[in-house]
């Protein structure tokens, strides 16, 4: 993948997630390693989930890690703090707040299998 379609791919992600519940700040700058290497930052703020490709100064979380690595853990297939663990991920910064990174995905994943039920059936 390039630069550009990891940024796009991890903007439709963070698309799909309810911040509503959220009420703390967030900023998590993004560093992708090998194929497609650069910088992203998601943040959270105000209810909303954003994400830009451009370093983050004033973040709260760096992670650096492949891109299809940090694409699983916006999509939820691999949680964020085994990916901490099992040395997928390198990161530093305020790691009290992957908590909120955890709901974060959490709420995306169920809002996917929500609209995926209404579609199958509307289908029927």
């Amino acid at each position: 993948m390039t630069y550009e379609e990891i940024v796009k791919e991890a903007q439709k992600l963070v698309a799909k997630a309810d911040a509503s519940a959220i009420s703390e700040h967030l900023a998590v700058q993004y560093n992708v390693t090998g194929e497609g290497e650069g910088a992203f930052y998601m943040e959270v703020k105000d209810g909303k989930v954003e994400v830009q490709p451009y370093d983050y100064k004033d973040r709260d979380i760096l992670v650096t890690a492949d891109g299809q690595t940090i694409l699983d853990m916006m999509a939820g297939k691999l949680d964020v703090v085994a990916a901490y663990l099992t040395h997928k991920i390198s990161a530093e910064g305020d790691l009290g707040k992957a908590d909120i990174l955890k709901k974060l995905i959490s709420g995306a994943k169920k809002a996917e299998k929500a609209t995926a039920k209404v579609a199958k059936k509307a289908k029927k």
